[in-house]
């Protein structure tokens, strides 16, 4: 993978592990997301490029592939991880959420990948096809609660939305954009160790939850579990594969668990 280039949205939990990942293989990358500081922090780790902006407006997405160009070239991959949860903003079961937890939630994830794509689909259409004869591959960021809810704890139904929105999205742009030799997949994890999903790390009930829910690392998910297949779609040995869905559960979506009264 040397000298092939990446741009991660996001720069903490599996966007870090992932950039991790890559820059260990050879990878040259840029990381983008909101907050500066996390951005600065992982790109002097890993001696990569990064670009701070929130890409819920409407020209990060594009200034953030254009600095990615101007420094490497050309964009060979995209992994879009940047999202929220949506709970502090008002998300919650559909009788609960509020309409600007809704919109907070949808625009934060659906509305921000679409922009992201939309940028990096335009860069991939107008360069040549890199040694694997290919002008690009896309990984998007969805979640196990798009198709397999758990309303006890987890009934966020706006981000739900988010990340089923993003599912469809996915393989509607696969379709499209084979024929033009850009590869465009997600990855849906399970319950993961990351800052977003500190709350439920510090909740009893979530743990013993996860330890039958997800039984294959009997609990929540290393931020690990997922950089390396996120990984494998993003490289070469994923050449043939478009429009999937890589469900990075731990078992959640096929077992049965009852959470503790």
């Amino acid at each position: 993978m040397s000298g092939r280039v990446c741009l991660i949205t996001g720069s903490t939990g599996i966007a870090a592990a992932t950039a991790e990942l890559l820059a260990a293989d050879g990878w040259r990358l840029m990381v983008c997301s909101r907050t500066e500081s996390n951005c600065r922090g992982l790109a002097e780790r890993l001696g990569c490029a990064y670009f701070a902006g929130d890409l819920a407006e409407d020209a990060t997405a594009e200034r953030a592939v254009v600095a990615a160009v101007e420094r490497f070239g050309r964009l060979d991959a995209a992994f879009n991880v940047a999202g929220i949860s949506g709970r502090r903003y008002g998300d919650g079961p559909i009788h609960e959420a509020t309409p600007g937890g809704w919109d907070a939630t949808l625009d934060a994830n659906a509305r921000s990948m679409f922009l992201s794509c939309r940028a990096q689909v335009g860069q991939m259409l107008g360069q040549e096809p890199g040694p694997d004869g290919l002008r690009g591959a896309i990984l998007n960021m969805a979640s196990v609660l798009a198709f397999a809810p758990s309303p006890a704890l987890f009934a966020t139904h706006a981000y739900a939305a988010s990340k089923g929105a993003i599912l469809a999205m996915t393989r509607s742009m696969a379709a499209y954009y084979a024929p033009e030799k850009i590869r465009i997949n997600a990855i849906a994890p399970g319950l993961t160790r990351t800052p977003m999903s500190r709350r439920a790390q510090e909740d009893r009930r979530v743990l013993s939850f996860a330890a039958a829910k997800q039984p294959l690392v009997g609990g929540m998910l290393d931020a690990a579990d997922v950089a390396g297949p996120a990984a494998f779609l993003l490289g070469v040995a994923a050449r043939a594969v478009t429009g999937a869905v890589l469900t990075v559960d731990g078992g959640w979506s096929v077992t049965e668990a009852v959470p503790e009264r």
